[in-house]
């Protein structure tokens, strides 16, 4: 038996306070799924305002609290402090056969890449905060952010992977390079296979876009090739994922037993968006 220890937590992405303790539980739990492991114990971080209705954090901390239940781990306390601003997340402990870990430093050449989850969230809730996005875009949004990655993880009970990320802060292709430079490979992208958001394309065309993928696109661009691409579409692939879905490397010939598998799951998508390729010049090739 392996241990897993991760801890994240942030500030509110949604108004609803059960909602953001559902997404910040659900971001947090992510790790653990992205190492192979199944989650135990959690514990909350708390931040919150003591001049502010206590009534919101209770429902902060009751969302967490469900979307922890689900995943089948126990909530056994944690630690808050007075802050200006609200933050929640969770320390979880998990875990996993030590021969089975699974990481991002192992992909194979000749792999296939399977995404489980839309892109595009750090556009849409820029939009959302800017007051442009409608209920139906938020709703959409709220449900990918709020979807435990346990879904699509149960799959690797029935199918061996090489190398597993979850795709949030760096956005997909912060997280594909850091999977090509560990497994000392390249990537390749096809664009038009990836999922991504409802009205994503259409707010990053209007110039709806969050600060962290200009931060994003700055650091990982020298190692990125692209031809044929969009700006708007190459905008939501540098795009800063909260609570986004896995990004799996496994042998080609089970590729598309592995996202039958995580439909069969109840996984929220799967689609295969790409492959492992011989390093070449660059490390991220888009096209």
């Amino acid at each position: 038996m392996a241990l897993i220890q991760t801890l994240d937590f942030f500030t509110p992405v949604v108004d609803d306070p059960y909602l953001f303790g559902q997404i910040a539980a659900a971001n947090s739990l992510s790790d653990v799924y992205a190492m192979g492991g199944k989650p135990i114990v959690a514990m909350n971080i708390v931040c919150f305002p003591s001049c502010t209705d206590m009534g919101i954090l209770a429902e902060i901390l009751k969302g967490g609290y469900d979307k922890v239940q689900e995943s089948g781990a126990l909530l056994v306390g944690g630690h808050s402090i007075d802050d200006k601003e609200p933050k929640y997340g969770l320390s979880v402990s998990g875990i996993v056969h030590p021969q089975k870990v699974l990481s991002n430093s192992t992909a194979k050449e000749g792999d296939v890449l399977i995404i489980t989850k839309p892109i595009g969230l750090g556009i849409i809730n820029t939009a959302i905060k800017a007051g442009i996005a409608d209920k139906n875009i938020e709703d959409e949004a709220i449900k990918i952010m709020a979807h435990l990655n346990k879904y699509a993880a149960k799959a690797f009970d029935e199918i061996k992977v090489n190398s597993v990320t979850d795709i949030t802060g760096f956005g997909l292709l912060g997280h594909a390079l850091e999977m090509a430079k560990a497994s000392n490979v390249s990537i390749e992208i096809d664009s038009k296979n990836i999922p991504i958001m409802d009205s994503a394309l259409e707010f990053a065309n209007m110039g709806i876009i969050p600060a962290g993928m200009y931060r994003n696109r700055d650091y990982i661009s020298r190692d990125v090739y692209y031809e044929g691409v969009k700006s708007s579409v190459m905008d939501i692939l540098y795009d800063p994922q909260t609570s986004g879905g896995l990004l799996i490397s496994v042998d080609a010939d089970k590729g598309e037993e592995l996202v039958k598998s995580i439909m069969k799951n109840k996984g929220l998508e799967a689609k295969i968006i790409g492959k492992v390729i011989n390093k070449g010049e660059k490390y991220i090739n888009v096209k």
